[in-house]
């Protein structure tokens, strides 16, 4: 569980305005591995600018045995292929969509922070209705149609297995903590501030900041175990009080920015109230039929 204490919620009321969208380019990366062998990143820009990746299709092992008792049971999970932001959300993204800024750490490129789970999702629709995609969120009950071909949030099965990127150890760069600053700011080197996006070493898939710097809202209710009979493409519970928070962040301890690591918290009031400063998120979309590649206009090899 995160390290950090749950926090009292202050106000704020969120106004919406539109920009302009920047047409869409895609570039293919260098080769990364994965479960399923050697894979070629897809670098792939958006029409509002924001860079992301496709993920393969794949299975991975979900959870840790050593980890806390809501982490288990580990089970082998199969993901069907998905788009991610390399990146969490930042202040200038979040500005542009939603009209207002909630960070308490103001920058532009840092991560936004103090964003509630109903924010992220209202975010998602926003970016989605930008770029002519479907909304995934249905605006009243904020339910997600996984069929659309907008933005949404990620489940955690897809976060973890984004973070992961093929590796099996507690971090995606082994299981050695000392060597987490080069891959995260936490606890021991963030000097009590989150800081500018994509600055640390990113996993091999291309996806910064996966661990630490901020906590990131996932679609999921959480509960306190798996469900063991949920191997592909779990979307956890139907129900529950809390959704799930995962990656850590730069107020955490290197046990909670690991890989499995889980924690939660209620998902806010729409529009009233603040959310904690060490809250983030990052987007996905479904690679269906009419999603994929086809949201670009150019392909060029090597390094993003």
């Amino acid at each position: 569980m995160l390290t950090t204490s749950r926090m009292p919620l202050a106000c704020l009321t969120l106004c919406i305005a539109f920009t302009a969208c920047d047409k869409p380019k895609a570039r293919v990366g260098a080769d990364s591995r994965s479960s399923a062998g050697k894979k070629t990143t897809l670098y792939i820009s958006t029409k509002s600018g924001v860079d992301m990746v496709e993920i393969p299709a794949g299975e991975f092992v979900m959870g840790s045995d050593i980890g806390s008792d809501d982490e288990k049971p580990v089970r082998t999970v199969t993901i069907s292929a998905f788009m991610i932001d390399r990146n969490e959300v930042t202040q200038e993204s979040f500005q542009s969509m939603m009209g207002k800024n909630p960070a308490k750490s103001v920058n532009p490129a840092q991560p936004v922070e103090r964003v509630t789970w109903t924010w992220a999702v209202q975010y998602c629709n926003m970016r989605s209705l930008r770029e002519g995609l479907q909304p995934c969120y249905d605006p009243k009950t904020l339910l997600c149609d996984r069929t659309k071909n907008g933005y949404r949030l990620p489940t955690e099965a897809e976060w973890e297995y984004a973070c992961r990127a093929g590796s099996k150890s507690d971090f995606a760069f082994g299981d050695d903590p000392q060597k987490l600053a080069r891959s995260a700011w936490f606890k021991d080197n963030a000097e009590n501030r989150p800081h500018p996006a994509g600055q640390k070493d990113a996993n091999n898939w291309g996806l910064f900041d996966m661990h630490g710097n901020v906590a990131e809202w996932c679609e999921d209710y959480y509960a306190e175990s798996y469900d063991p009979a949920a191997t592909t493409d779990p979307a956890g519970p139907p129900s529950g009080e809390e959704r799930v928070l995962r990656g850590g962040s730069w107020k955490s301890t290197a046990d909670a920015c690991r890989s499995s690591a889980r924690f939660s918290q209620p998902p806010g009031l729409a529009d009233v109230c603040f959310g904690y400063d060490a809250y983030g998120f990052r987007c996905v979309r479904s690679v269906l039929s009419n999603v994929g590649p086809k949201n670009t206009d150019s392909q060029t090899p090597g390094k993003p």
